[in-house]
């Protein structure tokens, strides 16, 4: 008998659950189908029998305004540049409301929508969403990042901007009929913080799908000719640490002497450039490749060349209480993880990664080198982190939660 974790979103879906339904999906930081979950969410909707309609900002490989992907409506728009300080932010929400507002009107008079799905951050596609209330419209706020907690994370303080934050993820769940939380911590804070119903709010991890996210062939060339090599994979901004793994890689190669180790970071950001020149003053650059972000199929390759895995993320508000995707996915290919200690990066990988001490480089490293040195642990903690994702993460795993959202949206 087929395994139900390893069917394909399309086979996995209750035929004709949402037969009749019209969806528009709104998303800003990324371009669909390179967001993943999004995508996921989008294929698990039109499977189900309703007509997705998506907004979501162009990038690199998805420049066309517009196309049709698998029936699904994709509506892209410009945007700023990643955005590095508050006045680059305000410009790149201002414009982002703009685009959506006007293709929202547009879609509301072709295909038509029931529902918006709105996913952030920011916290400001309710704007977008209200007037469509008025005409009996249902609002779904998939809550992906906790803004005010990032916000802190990226600047280090509150203040102004943080209060404001605050208000605006309150308006967001005071306009939604329905709260989606990728965890249960994100649940609590819609409850608790929200004012959300605990009936109202439906936890949807972004779970892999493991139809598609598999191990592939190793590439040896990412090694650069070395014995072990280390991945990463995530966005490369300030909050997600990559200055702690690079002080990490030059306490393994300089301190340790250990010349026998690669790192292949893979993603894009706006920190990108800073981190290579970090890595070049450091003399770095002959065991640090910086990759970019890359297709699925690269990814697919470094993650399947990797000896162990690992999230850098800070200890912070913001990392402790989400959910990171690089984890599972570390976990689907089977690839042990070294991460710092975190509530929610503990409770997805458990046995399946080592814990450094709160943001230290130098434990850090010296676990990275542990589990190198340790190839029969490194079997154990992939075989734990594979067990856990196909028993309790996978995206088929999310598929009943998902639906039950929008079946509580038609009551």
């Amino acid at each position: 008998m087929l395994d139900k974790t390893s069917q394909s979103i399309e086979t996995s879906v209750p035929a004709n659950a949402l037969s009749g339904r019209k969806v528009l999906i709104i998303v800003e930081n990324l371009p669909v189908p390179f967001d993943r979950r999004v995508w996921q969410e989008a294929r698990t909707l039109k499977a189900a029998g309703a007509v997705v309609s998506i907004i979501c900002p162009t990038g690199k490989g998805f420049e066309k305004l517009y196309e049709e992907i698998d029936g699904i409506h994709i509506h892209r728009h410009p945007l700023p540049l990643d955005a590095s300080n508050a006045r680059e932010y305000l410009r790149e929400y201002m414009a982002a409301l703009y685009w959506q507002t006007r293709l929202a009107w547009k879609i509301f008079f072709g295909a038509g929508f029931d529902v918006i799905h709105a996913c952030n951050p920011p916290d400001l596609i309710f704007l977008v969403a209200f007037p469509f209330k008025l005409f009996g419209r249902k609002f779904i706020f998939d809550h992906h990042d906790i803004n005010p907690e990032l916000y802190e994370a990226k600047f280090g303080r509150k203040g102004f901007f943080w209060k404001l934050l605050v208000l605006l993820e309150k308006l967001t769940f005071k306009t939604a009929n329905v709260t989606i939380a990728t965890n249960e911590s994100y649940r609590q804070i819609a409850i608790e913080r929200g004012g959300m119903k605990p009936g109202s709010v439906y936890v949807v991890r972004s779970g892999p799908d493991l139809s598609r996210f598999k191990r592939v062939p190793v590439n040896m060339a990412h090694k650069n000719g070395r014995k072990f090599m280390v991945g990463y994979v995530g966005v490369m901004g300030d909050q997600e640490g990559i200055d702690l793994l690079l002080a990490s890689v030059d306490h393994i190669v300089y301190t340790l002497g250990r010349h026998d180790i690669q790192f292949c970071l893979v993603g894009g950001g706006p920190s990108l450039e800073a981190l290579k020149a970090l890595s070049i003053s450091l003399n770095l650059s002959d065991y640090v490749t910086f990759l970019g972000r890359t297709p699925d199929n690269d990814l697919f390759e470094v993650l399947s060349t990797a000896d162990v895995c690992v999230n850098p993320d800070r200890v912070n508000p913001m990392n402790d209480l989400s959910t990171m995707n690089k984890i599972l996915e570390y976990m689907t290919i089977g690839k042990p993880i070294v991460q710092f200690e975190v509530r929610e990066g503990r409770f997805s990988a458990a046995d399946s990664s080592l814990y450094a001490a709160k943001n230290d480089p130098i434990d850090f490293a010296l676990k990275i080198v542990h589990l190198l040195d340790n190839e029969k642990m490194r079997e154990e903690m992939g075989d734990i982190g594979k067990a856990r994702v196909s028993e309790n993460f996978s995206w088929q795993q999310q598929i009943p939660n998902l639906l039950a959202a929008y079946q509580a949206t038609a009551k």
